[in-house]
């Protein structure tokens, strides 16, 4: 039977009242800011084992992104009048941190998040805030010393990462037949090595010293030469709300242009010596005037 048209759209209409909406600021935009302000609290998604980027310490983040964000989130407390503002962290992988922000669960994500277009799909990022460059962990008493010499071995992945993606693109075009093997986070990478379980852990270059450094035998592990990507990092945040990138980036510009990049760099990456030059050239790049 068809109902009649008029009695119909009273129903529609009412269906449409009563389903939840995102808060949206005027033009139809996410208004993150207003619901922060509302809740009182912001949600900041981390990585806990992605050293020394974010980390669990005395049972709270910290790191050398960390640090940003907790100036990120000062600013933020600001921008919605409230000093007092709650942070909640919530600890997960790349894959449950970006939906975590896709899905509105959080309003950040503050780790070592590679910006890439296919993930802006589903978020927005920041400025950079680091680039790293790609590689792979071995035993040092082991016989790989170069990334050819892959073929054959089993190679540890953290799954959904842009190394992952990046790391079977290079074994296909090289023609390598090697076995991936994929982990849910960075400590299993060295345990496996150590274990012999797989020959090789891919991942970004300073996680994996940093992993490699507070594994249980640092001296059994050694970084090939060879980068396999590049990996511009950003936090990622709901997409089309410029006005909270614009609170994001302002923020971001102001330690880029102060002491205080010095000091969160050498806090974190000191042992390495003075920041790269690509890395200076992003701090400077990075900096948008006022």
């Amino acid at each position: 039977m068809i109902r009649p048209l008029r009695r119909i759209v009273p129903i529609l209409i009412a269906a449409a009242l009563a389903a939840p909406v995102p808060a949206l600021a005027q033009g139809g935009l996410p208004d993150t800011l207003g619901r922060i302000k509302a809740a009182g609290q912001i949600n900041v998604a981390y990585s806990p084992d992605s050293i020394p980027f974010s980390q669990v310490d005395g049972g709270q983040p910290v790191g050398y992104s960390i640090d940003l964000c907790r100036s990120v989130v000062a600013a933020i407390a600001r921008a919605v009048g409230n000093a007092n503002l709650k942070v909640n962290w919530i600890p997960g992988t790349v894959t449950e941190r970006l939906a975590a922000v896709k899905q509105g669960r959080a309003e950040l994500d503050c780790a070592n998040t590679t910006a890439t277009v296919s993930r802006m799909a589903d978020v927005d990022f920041s400025s950079l805030v680091f680039i790293d460059s790609g590689g792979f962990l071995v035993r040092s008493d082991g016989p790989l010393q170069s990334v050819d010499m892959l073929k054959g071995k089993k190679i540890a992945v953290i799954g959904g990462t842009t190394t992952e993606q990046r790391l079977r693109t290079m074994l296909r075009d090289r023609g390598l037949d090697a076995t991936i093997v994929i982990v849910r986070d960075g400590p299993e990478g060295p345990a496996m090595l150590d274990a012999g379980t797989v020959d090789a852990f891919a991942g970004d270059k300073v996680k994996l010293v940093g992993l490699a450094v507070t594994s249980k035998n640092p001296a059994a592990l050694a970084l090939l030469a060879a980068d396999l990507s590049f990996e511009p990092y950003g936090f990622a945040m709901p997409r089309n709300d410029s006005t909270f990138r614009l609170t994001v980036n302002r923020e971001l510009t102001r330690l880029y242009i102060s002491p205080e990049i010095d000091t969160i760099y050498n806090r974190w990456f000191g042992r390495l010596g003075r920041p790269s030059g690509v890395l200076t050239s992003m701090y400077l790049l990075n900096a948008i005037p006022d």
